[in-house]
């Protein structure tokens, strides 16, 4: 890549902490320039209590200044991000301008909710799969690309579902001077 993709990654109450945090700072260690923004002013309580602060709130952002869309698990994160439509704006946004899109864990639900799995292969934890698999050709790899949807099932996940989008953000090569360092296979 030419430039610096800059990815947003949403974080609600009860997000997986896994996840977000594997995401974040692999993207971060790929050149991504990746914000993190919060439903709520402050400390974001993760679903094994670590706390997290943001980088901003999320109905302070637009999506013109994202290139990507990262959306973290965790079964009370997810349904807090259902409800925040903020979210739901944003989310609009990235799929009518033909952005990149990952989730991972229950996140892939959240894209089911709002019509945008027609059709695609996708995985997501088993707890979602009726709701995921009800809109999505599902797959139960650890993850799955199609085009510009990247989903993966869930925390053990975290890492490959990481690097798969650091190769797509960041390109092979790397990628794979990334798993090197990190002794990631």
């Amino acid at each position: 890549m030419n430039f610096m993709q800059r990815v947003l990654v949403p974080l609600a109450p009860g997000f997986e902490e896994i996840e977000a945090v594997t995401v974040v700072d692999v993207l971060r260690r790929a050149g991504a320039e990746v914000t993190t923004a919060g439903t709520l002013p402050g400390l974001i309580r993760g679903s094994r209590g670590v706390q997290i602060q943001p980088d901003c709130l999320l109905e302070s952002v637009r999506s013109a200044d994202f290139d990507w869309l990262v959306l973290p698990g965790g079964g009370e994160g997810v349904s807090n991000l259902k409800k925040n439509p903020h979210l739901t704006a944003l989310l609009g946004a990235f799929t009518e301008s033909g952005k990149p899109i990952g989730a991972i864990c229950a996140a892939p639900s959240l894209l089911a909710a709002q019509g945008l799995l027609c059709g695609k292969n996708a995985t997501s934890h088993p707890s979602v799969r009726k709701e995921v698999a009800d809109s999505a050709v599902y797959s139960e790899k650890a993850v799955v690309v199609d085009g510009k949807l990247i989903t993966s099932r869930g925390p053990g996940t975290a890492m490959a579902f990481a690097l798969t989008l650091a190769e797509k953000i960041a390109g092979p090569e790397k990628t794979a001077q990334l798993r090197q360092a990190m002794l990631a296979g």
